[in-house]
């Protein structure tokens, strides 16, 4: 077996471990690959749009949700466009009574920690970077589309500035996963 093909067997799980599944489920909806509609707001007003790919799947024995994000997608570059590529590890910590996350983003030397819990309907992951306040905030979660939200509080400010919108269509599926109900 090639050393990328130990990798992935090492690290990816078909399914969540039995007993973290009750904690886990929050990200069931997420598992498989998703189109992105990307919306980044700049300061002065303007909106840059372009398109993403993300795929999630369990990882490390099913202890953890783990998650690529491409942008632009893969299928939409040319020439030598290398675009941002990231990574997140998510699992649940009892002694906190909430989510880990650790964003890894390798083209702008990030690694961002953040904490999440549950939403009405999906779940948000909050953090700091540099002395601002971010929330990055999964809604709308069904088997088929959700939307993300990044928003940054900058410190002294009231209200958060909306960094990034994703609206995201389902493209597959886990391999060897279930299909969620719809």
């Amino acid at each position: 077996m090639d050393v990328s093909a130990q990798l992935a067997s090492v690290f990816t799980a078909a399914a969540p471990r039995p007993e973290l599944a009750e904690h886990l489920n929050v990200f069931e909806p997420l598992i498989g690959s998703w189109s992105l509609v990307v919306q980044n707001f700049g300061e002065d007003g303007t909106v840059q749009t372009t398109d993403a790919e993300w795929h999630f799947g369990w990882a490390l024995d099913g202890r953890a949700l783990a998650d690529v994000w491409i942008s632009p997608a893969r299928a939409s570059r040319s020439g030598d466009t290398d675009g941002e590529w990231g990574l997140s590890l998510r699992f649940y910590d009892p002694e906190l009574g909430a989510f880990r996350s650790t964003w890894l983003g390798p083209g702008r030397g990030w690694v961002i920690p953040f904490i999440g819990r549950r939403t009405e309907d999906g779940f948000a992951l909050e953090g700091d970077k540099n002395g601002v306040r971010l929330r990055w905030t999964f809604s709308e979660l069904t088997a088929e589309s959700f939307s993300w939200r990044a928003e940054e509080t900058e410190p002294g400010a009231d209200e958060p500035f909306v960094r990034q919108r994703f609206q995201a269509r389902r493209t597959s599926w886990q391999t060897g996963g279930h299909r969620p109900p719809h």
